[in-house]
């Protein structure tokens, strides 16, 4: 009797399996041949494809941010949707993070120079509309005069606008009026009455101190010694940083701590504040954790949602799509195979999932609306960490990143029997 109820249930199971293939009824298969169809689709398109895609998606997702706040506009119309436990004062801090971390994620691409393309016509037009934003982002009289000085959650955020006059000074600080660099001065100087959390926040009371030196104004030192010695001491090894005293199987050592510590080292490097060994250690340290991050896209251009903040999306790209904009990929990735692969993420992210409401702006969630999945710091402004995973629009359209042949990335390679790189731990 016992062999006989194993052998039926055992027998539903592979009838179950079998049905769940192709079930005319909930067209499965049909399902399944579409996916193909976009897969295959996907294979075949070309750079300057691709770069079309990248340019239109990062400009549709910032364009309501950075619109709004040159209309001073933006208090009045971006959502203020938060998580089911969200505990911060929301009116005093998601205007601050919507646009520090929107500003972070397009310097590079408006450090681009000028010309007629349909990319060139937007990103004049997000430039010009960020460089008038600004000045009201600063003005005590605007009505989108953004919060430097109350909570502690503005200490993260004018750090991604440092990140971002960092990566872009030509473009975003050099421009300003004398008047609005002051103020925008004063608002940083104004962040040291908090003090930063004790982990990655460290790097933010850092950078910011690093933009203040590296502008010619005198810092903090304290700020920067401490950033600058906890990070180090908080390695775990092969690429991988702790943060704070205990390790967080998460997607941080890519939307903070990789490419915050490198551009945070590079200011001190140009002011003789590190050793040049200092620096390549932590820049080898980034490369080899954007390994991870090029294997751990899915042959369809999933990736796996584990940690904290999903709801940052493309965010979790950050250090490979740094790496690549450096120029820095480890010699076995070549710069196209990492722009297919990225490439597939937001095709699968952004074609497949809804993430925008019906004005333009994010919502809450990782593929679609899902504000359940919301951490309790997680607001609508917080969500534009995404436009960190566009970096290498930076680079111009005839870089190889762009114009190589699209390539499979690593998963694609290992699971269709193709010859793919064997993975091994580093000891720097």
């Amino acid at each position: 009797m016992k062999n006989t109820s194993i052998k039926r249930i055992s027998g539903l199971i592979t009838l179950i399996v079998l049905l769940s293939v192709c079930l005319p009824i909930t067209n499965v298969c049909a399902q399944k041949s579409k996916n193909k169809s976009k897969e295959k689709q996907s294979i075949t398109t070309t750079g300057k494809q691709d770069r079309e895609y990248w340019s239109e998606l990062l400009y549709k997702m910032s364009y309501p941010v950075i619109h709004n706040l040159a209309e001073e506009t933006l208090k009045k119309n971006m959502p203020l949707e938060t998580g089911p436990d969200y505990y911060l004062q929301v009116k005093k801090v998601t205007y601050l993070e919507a646009v520090g971390r929107t500003m972070a994620g397009i310097a590079p691409w408006l450090a681009l120079p000028d010309d007629n393309t349909k990319e060139g016509v937007m990103r004049k037009t997000l430039r010009d509309d960020l460089l008038k934003g600004l000045t009201h982002a600063v003005d005590p009289n605007s009505a989108d005069y953004l919060n430097f000085r109350s909570e502690h959650q503005p200490i993260v955020d004018a750090a991604y606008m440092a990140q971002a006059f960092l990566r872009a000074p030509k473009a975003l600080w050099e421009p300003l009026d004398a008047v609005t660099k002051k103020r925008i001065v004063e608002e940083f100087k104004a962040l040291r009455n908090r003090s930063a959390a004790y982990n990655n926040w460290l790097l933010f009371a850092g950078i910011n101190e690093a933009f203040l030196l590296s502008i010619g104004e005198e810092p903090d030192p304290a700020r920067i010694d401490f950033a600058k010695k906890k990070i180090i001491e908080w390695y775990e090894g092969d690429g991988w940083y702790s943060d704070g005293p205990n390790f967080s199987m998460d997607y941080y050592n890519s939307y903070v701590i990789h490419p915050m510590l490198i551009d945070f080292y590079k200011v001190l490097l140009d002011k003789n504040k590190i050793k040049k060994e200092e620096y390549d250690t932590a820049l080898k340290r980034m490369v080899r954790y954007t390994e991870f991050l090029e294997r751990i896209i899915g042959p369809d251009g999933s990736y796996p949602p584990f940690g904290r903040s999903i709801t940052y999306r493309t965010g979790a790209f950050q250090a490979l799509a740094q790496t690549a904009l450096m120029e820095k990929l480890p010699e076995h990735v070549p710069p196209a195979q990492v722009r297919s692969g990225l490439t597939a993420v937001m095709h699968r992210m952004y074609d497949q999932c809804n993430n925008f409401d019906e004005k333009g702006w994010l919502v809450l969630g990782f593929c679609g609306h899902q504000p359940m999945i919301a951490d309790q710091y997680t607001s609508t402004g917080s969500l534009y960490m995404a436009t960190l995973g566009f970096l290498p629009l930076g680079l111009p359209a005839d870089n190889v990143f762009w114009t190589g042949p699209t390539t499979d990335w690593t998963s694609k390679k290992a699971w269709s029997s193709q010859p793919f790189k064997k993975d091994y731990k580093v000891e720097y």
